[in-house]
């Protein structure tokens, strides 16, 4: 089992920027990527960004491409979302996740996930 805790969520205006938090506790030998997701009311949970856990290789969707990068402190076994220029339609709640494949974005591959922090962004 893994745990995650994600954090660093909440309410900023169009332009602003966020950085999430997504701490892992357990079995984090098991891991070789976590990925952030995102989903609103009504939608499929999104692919937002992924990070190789130990070799730092990253990919993003396109809608965050050059706004967000996502980084790691294996020291602390914590991922981070740094979110840049933030838009109304980057609102939703964040997950984090972890899968033991290493390039998949496809939520269904990613087995342990956080319970996620809302971000709102206001126009």
């Amino acid at each position: 089992q893994v745990q995650l805790v994600e954090s660093g969520g909440g309410l900023v205006q169009a332009g602003g920027s966020l950085r999430l938090s997504c701490a892992a506790s357990g079995r984090t030998y098991s891991v070789n990527a976590m990925g952030w997701f995102r989903q609103t009311p009504g939608k499929n949970r999104e692919f937002v960004a992924r990070m190789t856990w130990s070799g730092g290789n990253t990919y993003y969707a396109h809608s965050v491409k050059d706004r967000f990068t996502i980084s790691r402190d294996n020291a602390k076994n914590t991922v981070y979302l740094q979110m840049n220029n933030l838009k109304p339609e980057d609102t939703a709640v964040y997950y984090c996740a972890t899968t033991r494949r290493l390039v998949t974005t496809d939520p269904n591959d990613y087995e342990f996930w956080g319970r996620g922090t809302q971000v709102t962004v206001s126009s």
